[in-house]
């Protein structure tokens, strides 16, 4: 017994440390307090030394309660050698995009109110007018993320009727987002015609009934059809779409508002083209190439714009104030192309120079070896990639650190310790070593602060 009575009271433990009540709340801490009186009781029982379980107690209970305070949305650094990586939230956005959505989160403002008469406004107004300017569309509508604009897209225009598609643009995305089984919660019947590589006019030309609601075209920016291949450009299918009376989509996917081989990457189709071609809707991303927060647009014809307003789906998926005004700001910045890779960070990020990034590697690669003596660094040439299903077989020149150690498992040990950081450091696993592509390190204190 007299190991239990070496314990402190609830009380006693919580009269001890104010502090940790100021910055957790009383209820929190006289909870984990409870608990970690009970596991020394528990390991008392078991024959540990009363005296010890209590002087180790206040330290316990400060780790609990810091661990459950700390969010897993922490800060990370992104060394893997994909810009746009979904699984870490994609795009990093501009100043100006993380100033307004501050803004917006600090106040009130007209998100649905019209200052000019008092009355209530429609909150895609905000970002209508910069979509059709910059993309030569009649109207546009926006939702919360690019399948949400396929799938209101196809249910106000194919609900019960027939979607013809090609059946090389079936496509699958992450998160087992399949293109056939959006298609069937819009309420359209899939049109399979032509092959896998390659669908001609006739086939689209001979599905078309009255059943027709839609013919959708899909951008295959995820993966490559190379070799035997045919498919029907944007102008010839949006003619047949155009003869036969009825609507033609074109998902762009990560859809771009500018010229990527401006920037030294392979050219992309851009928004502003497809709505040339003449389709009559015309669905893309918002955290992707675009480089703002995660958004779905629609733009196009006016009348058909306004029956997916009019969707009961709309409301459903619609954007909140905050991301509409990040998306406001990122939107301005395409009015200056002349500055724009320096104010948005996915163009600054995917045009680094290989030479530059070479540079830091050398730079940073003494610096990082002083903090991890156990593991040899060096530099080494790598390949980054743009991301999200940009792009996919296309690579971009790169720089980084190789970073090797003692046995098999050495990478791994590695990456499990770097990911264990206060700000998480993520690479890739590469033939026996750990490489941290630097394309995305802008500050090199930033990698010596989370290693230090």
């Amino acid at each position: 017994m007299s190991g239990f009575r070496a314990l402190p009271s609830v009380d006693q433990l919580l009269s001890g440390h104010p502090d940790l009540i100021d910055r957790h709340g009383r209820a929190m801490v006289t909870r984990h307090a409870r608990l970690r009186l009970d596991a020394a009781r528990a390991a008392i029982r078991d024959g540990a030394d009363g005296a010890f379980e209590a002087a180790r107690l206040p330290h316990l209970l400060a780790a609990d309660l810091a661990a459950m305070a700390a969010t897993r949305l922490r800060p990370m650094l992104n060394l893997t050698g994909t810009v746009l990586h979904t699984n870490l939230g994609r795009a990093i956005l501009a100043n100006e995009a993380i100033a307004a959505a501050s803004a917006a989160m600090a106040a009130p403002l007209a998100l649905e109110y019209d200052l000019e008469t008092g009355g209530r406004g429609q909150r895609d107004d905000h970002l209508r007018g910069l979509l059709c300017e910059l993309t030569g569309a009649e109207d546009a509508t926006i939702v919360n993320n690019n399948a949400a604009a396929v799938l209101i897209a196809l249910n106000s225009f194919g609900q019960g009727r027939d979607s013809i598609v090609s059946r090389g643009e079936l496509i699958e995305i992450g998160g087992a987002f399949r293109m056939p089984d959006i298609m069937a919660r819009a309420g359209t019947r899939l049109v399979e015609v032509g092959t896998t590589n390659r669908t001609h006019p006739r086939d689209y030309q001979d599905a078309i009934t009255d059943q027709t609601g839609l013919i959708l075209k899909v951008h295959t920016s995820n993966y490559r059809i190379e070799g035997f291949t045919a498919e029907v450009a944007g102008p010839a299918l949006a003619a047949i779409a155009r003869a036969a009376g009825v609507v033609m989509l074109n998902d762009l996917g990560a859809g771009s508002l500018v010229d990527l081989s401006r920037w030294g990457l392979r050219r992309e189709p851009t928004v502003a083209e497809a709505v040339a071609e003449g389709a009559d809707l015309v669905t893309f991303s918002g955290d992707k190439l675009l480089g703002g927060p995660q958004a779905g647009f629609v733009v196009g014809r006016r009348d058909l714009i306004a029956r997916i307003n009019k969707n009961p789906m709309k409301r459903a998926l619609r954007l909140d104030k905050i991301r509409i005004a990040a998306l406001e700001a990122t939107l301005r910045l395409y009015r200056d192309p002349d500055r724009l890779e320096r104010r948005l960070p996915v163009l600054r990020l995917l045009a680094r120079p290989q030479a530059e990034i070479a540079v830091q590697a050398a730079r940073l690669a003494p610096l990082v070896a002083a903090r991890l003596r156990e593991y040899a660094v060096t530099t080494t040439d790598c390949a980054s990639q743009i991301g999200s299903g940009s792009l996919p077989t296309d690579t971009i020149p790169s720089a980084g650190l190789r970073i090797t150690g003692t046995g098999g498992d050495a990478p791994d040990r590695l990456a499990a310790w770097l990911r264990a950081r206060d700000r998480p450091v993520i690479g890739r696993i590469h033939d026996g070593a750990l490489i941290l592509d630097l394309r995305c390190l802008e500050r090199d204190a930033d990698l010596l602060e989370a290693l230090a």
